[in-house]
């Protein structure tokens, strides 16, 4: 045993080397998670309400104590959907802040600028809003999905379209970048899988609301279906000109944001079916709806898809940080490829060769500005 006051301080410096040698982003109290999407710009929508649901759990967790003796503080920084700011801030996150891990960015070309650097860090990125492919396949050992892929939701819209409406000519609007890419590349093998070709490419640049070129060529190829591969307010401004131009083939989009595009576009949402990876945000069927309605009314919120997605993968984090011992990046990847939990009636599952946690696609149809959730496509 040391004994007095040479003892002390030979104790101090134990203490002091132990605790300099902790993993970044774990102090004595806290543990650093970093996010970065649009907190403005084109996303905005969606920015907030990713960092609300998240805030709404961690908060709940931190008021019950935390995760191993630590509150959870989440350092969110803007990148307006700009995928050389999501690089910038990425770079931030994790040299200067030393997060511990990232959670809950958004866009399939945002994410895909930083796989290099999250893979050369060695830092946990975690449940971005994409379906792109990219950070799919091949399965990277740094980075999880919750949410299905495009291909998951553009698969279901194709079976349902052939099966309930004999449809057989199928066109896609797409973002011209890593989202619409993702979306066009699932369309065609969904449609090759069938024996059936693309009728209609309707292409447009990112971050613009220029979209008039793009309709008319899907208005040339008469197709009997779009499927709509876009962020919200390029969406939001197709459907409009559609409505305007009586272009009226069944419309489809993949999840990226309903509620944002029932506000943008107005009526010309009616009608429209929208796939999405978690369930109907007001349906309380579920124990983790009904969790989540508590929590984000309680905050006062409103509820919405995003949110939920965003609060799901709070919840999942959460689950791997007290499974994680010790409290490293690498027995944290760990935890998370052998991860299997019911989350309140929603069954989240990861190995180490399969990185995506959820593959069900819930079909929803807009109907006078509100979602309700169906079965078929008429």
């Amino acid at each position: 045993m040391m004994k007095g006051k040479r003892g002390w301080v030979v104790l101090v410096l134990l203490l002091s080397a132990t605790f300099s040698s902790a993993e970044e982003g774990i102090t004595e109290k806290e543990i650093l998670i970093g996010m970065s999407n649009g907190q403005t710009g084109p996303t905005s929508e969606n920015g907030n309400m990713m960092r609300e649901g998240a805030e709404v759990y961690f908060d709940k967790v931190n008021a019950a104590g935390g995760v191993q003796g630590r509150k959870i503080k989440l350092i969110v920084y803007d990148d307006g959907y700009r995928p050389a700011l999501t690089i910038a801030n990425t770079r931030k996150l994790i040299e200067e802040e030393k997060v511990f891990a990232l959670f809950g960015y958004i866009g399939s070309p945002n994410s895909a600028a930083v796989v290099p650097i999250v893979t050369r860090a060695r830092v946990p990125y975690l449940f971005p809003l994409t379906g792109a492919e990219i950070i799919r396949n091949p399965v990277n050992k740094y980075i999880f999905n919750i949410r299905a892929s495009y291909a998951d939701e553009i698969e279901v819209l194709v079976e349902r379209l052939t099966r309930d409406l004999k449809v057989t000519r199928i066109g896609v609007f797409a973002q011209d970048d890593a989202m619409g890419e993702a979306g066009r590349a699932g369309l065609i093998r969904a449609l090759r899988k069938r024996n059936m070709a693309l009728v209609g490419d309707g292409k447009y640049q990112r971050n613009t609301l220029d979209v008039g070129e793009a309709l008319e060529t899907l208005i040339k190829a008469d197709p009997e279906a779009v499927i709509l591969a876009c962020t919200y307010e390029p969406c939001a401004a197709f459907l409009k000109k559609a409505r305007a131009r009586r272009f009226n083939p069944k419309l489809l989009h993949i999840s990226a944001g309903t509620l944002p595009l029932i506000h943008e576009a107005g009526e010309a949402a009616d009608g429209l079916i929208v796939t999405q990876i978690v369930p109907n945000p007001t349906d309380s069927s579920l124990p983790i709806v009904k969790e989540y309605l508590s929590a984000i009314k309680a905050a006062g919120l409103t509820p919405n898809p995003v949110s939920l997605e965003s609060y799901l993968g709070a919840k999942v984090l959460v689950e791997a940080l007290k499974r994680t011992a010790p409290l490293t990046r690498e027995a944290f990847v760990s935890a998370l490829e052998h991860l299997s939990i019911d989350a309140g009636g929603l069954k989240i599952r990861f190995t180490p060769a399969d990185h995506q946690g959820l593959h069900q696609v819930f079909l929803t149809k807009i109907e006078n500005g509100k979602v309700v959730t169906i079965e078929n496509i008429k």
